[in-house]
């Protein structure tokens, strides 16, 4: 080979790596924002056992025939403690059940911190050992579903409910779904 076609190497690397960052980024995707395979599908059915004394646990049977939200999140996690307003107002606004599902948290810390930030929730279900997060992809938490009225899995919302959030994305849907 001759040197010039050595030359062209980085060239063609940069190239590649420029189109590699701004194919997603011209489709509109947001890498922040994972797409989920989930979306369309069928809400996982498995029932989630109290995560606390006296509060009813979760069941994804308990939600068909009408719209929910479901939310996972953890006394440990500060995000989660930013979006409780968020979630109160969609019960309040729209009239929807929001389910949560509190993962990996021990009991002890769950209800001082439900009695300091709010309990939006219809009911809480313990998801103790992560298998239910797995079940429904989920990443980390805070993440959010809302679920339709058939029982169809409509949003996917990684990370804490913002206002900005809420406004433009859960208040236009939720509306919809309340029709």
């Amino acid at each position: 080979m001759k040197p010039q076609i050595f030359a062209l190497v980085p060239l063609l690397l940069f190239i590649g790596l420029v189109a590699l960052v701004a194919v997603p980024l011209l489709r509109g995707t947001d890498p922040a924002k994972p797409e989920s395979p989930m979306i369309g599908r069928a809400a996982p059915a498995a029932a989630l056992p109290p995560a606390l004394a006296g509060v009813q646990g979760f069941a994804p049977a308990e939600i068909s025939g009408k719209p929910a939200v479901i939310n996972f999140f953890a006394s440990w996690c500060v995000p989660c403690q930013a979006e409780q307003p968020f979630l109160a107002r969609m019960a309040r606004e729209y009239g929807i059940a929001i389910y949560g599902v509190n993962y990996k948290d021990k009991p002890a810390a769950l209800a001082p911190w439900l009695q300091k930030h709010g309990n939006p929730f219809t009911a809480i279900g313990a998801d103790a050992d992560g298998r239910a997060a797995i079940d429904w992809g989920v990443y980390g938490v805070p993440e959010t579903f809302v679920i339709d009225s058939a029982g169809i899995i409509r949003l996917r919302h990684v990370g804490p409910v913002t206002a900005a959030e809420y406004e433009k994305i859960f208040a236009p849907l939720l509306a919809e779904m309340k029709k």
